[in-house]
């Protein structure tokens, strides 16, 4: 008997260091095919324009060009497309933040008539595609006179249904007791969330900012409807123009999109553990 435990031992240890191999080989497959498209580019943008489709690929090249970077900034106004998108992005997360956890807290901690229903009605505007409500969205800026303005689109982006979704998923994994006891003591809503909830939901709170910060960088379709003057446009709309007036010169269309992620990959390196904690923590409790 004992032999035939021994044999079933190694057989079950085979069979799972068989099934890590494949798993570690799928991971590595992915993580390469995710991570070509980047490497390319990088690689591309230090190359001349005869050289970027040259074959075979050169993933270092010898003579990097790092002209191309200084050639951007030269051709288009650059500093002032990352300036605007640096200033919206911060700004739409601050008060999406504010508005979001707020308004999750309320949904999550207290109640009140038709609660669960207002939720719903949230939630439905998950299933609306923006195309559909930009052009209400652009009748109402322009309504206020916020058309073509920084102010118009930072107010048009900093509401968002998925946020207070996010959010209060995370608050309704922190026990209700803390609540009560704040309550009994004589604190405030306000107080609660702000020196009770708020500390605790630090990892979510920090996911939500990269989520919301990475998003507003990264929005097209915003800045493309409420923005016209070219000392109003963000680093997309900076990007497209640059590829409308130079369509062929592949080195330096790479060069501005290396540029654009730089900031969105420092930040997610920097909060990697808090989204990490944040994302898996979020989803505890329906």
């Amino acid at each position: 008997m004992s032999a035939q435990l021994v044999l079933v031992n190694r057989e079950q240890k085979i069979k799972r260091a068989v099934s890590r191999i494949f798993v570690y080989a799928f991971v590595v497959i992915i993580s390469v095919t995710s991570v070509f498209p980047f490497v390319w580019m990088i690689s591309a943008s230090l190359k001349t324009e005869a050289t970027v489709f040259a074959w075979p690929i050169e993933w270092i090249p010898r003579d990097a060009h790092w002209s191309n970077y200084q050639e951007i900034f030269e051709r288009v106004n650059m500093l002032v497309y990352f300036r605007n998108t640096v200033i919206i992005s911060i700004a739409v997360t601050a008060i999406q933040l504010s508005l979001a956890s707020l308004a999750a807290y309320a949904f999550a901690k207290i109640v009140f008539p038709g609660r669960d229903i207002l939720f719903l009605l949230f939630l439905a505007t998950l299933m609306i595609p923006y195309q559909v409500i930009m052009i209400p969205i652009f009748v109402i800026v322009r309504t206020l006179g916020l058309i073509d303005t920084k102010l118009g689109l930072i107010l048009s982006c900093s509401f968002n249904a998925f946020s207070i979704f996010f959010m209060k998923q995370y608050f309704m994994t922190i026990p209700n007791e803390y609540v009560e006891a704040a309550r009994i003591d004589g604190m405030s809503e306000l107080r609660i969330f702000g020196q009770v909830i708020a500390p605790l939901s630090r990892p979510a709170i920090a996911t939500l900012a990269i989520y919301t910060f990475v998003g507003a960088w990264n929005d097209f379709l915003g800045p493309l409807v409420l923005l016209s003057s070219d000392h109003n446009l963000t680093i997309q709309l900076g990007i497209r123009k640059f590829i409308t007036q130079y369509s062929a010169r592949y080195e330096l269309i790479m060069a501005t999109a290396v540029l654009a992620i730089i900031p969105i990959l420092l930040i997610f390196l920097y909060f990697q553990k808090h989204f990490v904690k944040g994302m898996a923590l979020s989803g505890l409790k329906a």
